[in-house]
């Protein structure tokens, strides 16, 4: 055993490390903050990051293990960023952890029935893209909203964000975590969790399910995090020349995200900026060997979850709007891709517009939110003006 620890290639080990340090410290915020609109408290919190953590660990080891392809899976941002957005619904959490387990199934039904993949697939990209980029830009605006109620704090996290991205970009939004710990401890804000805070802990609260929950969240959620995360993870995988098990990771996640989500658990998926990481030349030179980077941040995923607690606290003691500041740091480059994306087809142009501004305005019509009224606004502007342009 130690002689086969001993042969795995130490630049897939360390590309693997940094791959899961810099997921969990690029968009932990965000988990924090999209949990904590959404209803949970600081212990379901925890409990979420601990059992996602466990999900994506064991996820990415067993997929990158038994298909040799470097298979890295993590938690949805763009889902955390829905739930922020929405905030709470009817039937309080229980309903969001509802949600959350129905788009899971929906998941796994579409890593078994192909012709629901496809049908995804079918979807205008500029319209799916806007509705990431809606879902995204109110957590975009964050920081510049938190100037006006805390102009120090917030001003020093987005100077040291700004100067991070000139010095070393991919650290980013880990020095923006960092600098509103350090400015909040400095103000006498956080006091480091000890005792029961900081250890493991697991919450089981039982899912209901409601109208608004799943028009306002699972449907969208399962939209967003197919597009969004899995068509372009294995969009990620297949530019590295690697055949992505698609029907596997579709199953294995959304089976994953139903079973842990009554323990508040993120919805997981495969992962597309930090899959780069484990997929890449940076991982190592050879491809053959590249899966081993995937299945070490699988090992990371769970020693992180072992802190998650401890990580759920201490966030916890710091104001909303501050903690919203650093997630929207964090968010900016895929808001920027997503409406990059979004605007990119002329023809598609005003749909997409649409599309984004519908889903950015957090309304309300009937108990369906924003992002399916988005959605359909700009699938329909796509077919009525369309023709009239070809």
């Amino acid at each position: 055993m130690l002689q086969r620890l001993r042969s795995l290639p130490a630049q897939a080990v360390g590309a693997g490390v940094v791959a899961a340090v810099l997921g969990y410290a690029s968009s932990v915020a965000v988990v924090v903050a999209g949990l904590t609109a959404a209803g949970a408290s600081t212990a379901q919190v925890g409990s979420g990051l601990a059992a996602v953590g466990v999900a994506m660990g064991v996820l990415s080891i067993a997929l990158s293990v038994t298909t040799r392809v470097p298979v890295a899976v993590v938690w949805s941002t763009p889902g955390l960023a829905l739930l922020a957005a929405v905030g709470p619904v009817a039937g309080g959490f229980p309903a969001v952890l509802g949600a959350l387990a129905l788009a899971g199934g929906l998941i796994a039904l579409t890593g078994l029935v192909r012709p629901l993949s496809r049908l995804l697939q079918r979807l205008p990209a500029p319209v799916t893209s806007a509705v990431l980029a809606g879902i995204l830009l109110p957590f975009c605006l964050a920081p510049a909203r938190a100037l006006e109620p805390f102009p120090v704090q917030a001003g020093v996290v987005c100077l040291v964000w700004v100067a991070a991205l000139r010095l070393a970009p991919r650290y980013a939004a880990p020095a923006a975590l960092a600098a509103l710990l350090a400015v909040v401890a400095v103000d006498g804000g956080v006091v480091l969790p000890g005792g029961g805070d900081a250890l493991p802990s697991l919450v089981a609260t039982a899912p209901t399910l409601s109208w608004q929950a799943v028009t306002a969240i699972a449907l969208p959620l399962y939209v967003v995090t197919m597009a969004a995360q899995n068509l372009v993870g294995a969009a990620v995988l297949s530019s590295y020349g690697y055949r992505t098990p698609v029907g596997r990771v579709l199953v294995g996640t959304g089976l994953a995200s139903a079973a842990t989500a009554p323990l508040a658990a993120p919805t997981a998926n495969l992962a597309a900026i930090t899959g780069a990481l484990t997929a890449g030349p940076a991982a190592h030179p050879d491809p053959r060997r590249r899966w081993v980077a995937a299945a070490v941040s699988g090992v990371g995923h769970l020693v992180l979850a072992a802190v998650a607690p401890f990580t759920a606290a201490l966030v916890a003691q710091v104001d909303p709007r501050l903690v919203a500041t650093a997630a929207g740091l964090g968010l900016l480059g895929a808001f920027v891709g997503a409406a990059t994306a979004a605007l990119a087809d002329e023809d598609l142009r005003l749909p997409a517009a649409v599309t984004l501004l519908v889903t950015a305005s957090g309304v309300d019509v009937l108990g369906l939110g924003s992002a399916p009224l988005g959605l359909a606004a700009g699938l329909v502007l796509a077919r009525l003006l369309r023709p009239a342009r070809g």
